[in-house]
């Protein structure tokens, strides 16, 4: 990953929505867990109203470990590119000890969020970031 500008990790449990019969997690489950991290971040940085205005334009991920359920994980998101309107992402998932397993990363990635005008009528467009957002995103 690179030098995060802002950051947040999440520790959460795989369930039994996030599994298939056998118990092993759909691939679907870690964008669950991105978001639930992305969210603790805007939270943590009072971004009031963020997921309204900032889709997904880009989103890619390498699965490298299935995780099971009951298994903690721990979800790692960081915002590593903040442009006028778009911020680029990395994200972590990291499946922990289970039954006698180590510690292994389950999947990566990054995506990318556009900040959407939605004050007018018709189809809402780009607009950059709001100057408070940038700068409760950039302290340290």
């Amino acid at each position: 990953m690179k030098d995060p500008i802002a950051s947040a990790t999440l520790r959460s449990r795989i369930e039994w929505i996030d599994t298939d019969a056998a118990g092993i997690y759909h691939n679907s489950t870690v964008l669950r867990l991105v978001e639930s991290a992305e969210a603790s971040l805007a939270r943590e940085r009072g971004l009031h109203g963020y997921f309204p205005v900032a889709p997904r334009v880009r989103y890619e991920a390498d699965f490298e470990a299935p995780l099971f359920f009951g298994q903690e994980v721990t979800t790692t998101v960081s915002v590593t590119e903040l442009g006028t309107s778009s911020m680029t992402f990395d994200f972590e998932v990291w499946g922990e000890a289970f039954e006698g397993a180590p510690r292994e990363r389950a999947a990566h990635g990054r995506y990318v969020t556009v900040h959407l005008d939605r004050s007018g009528p018709g189809r809402p467009s780009s607009a950059p970031w709001p100057a408070e957002w940038v700068e409760r995103l950039t302290a340290g």
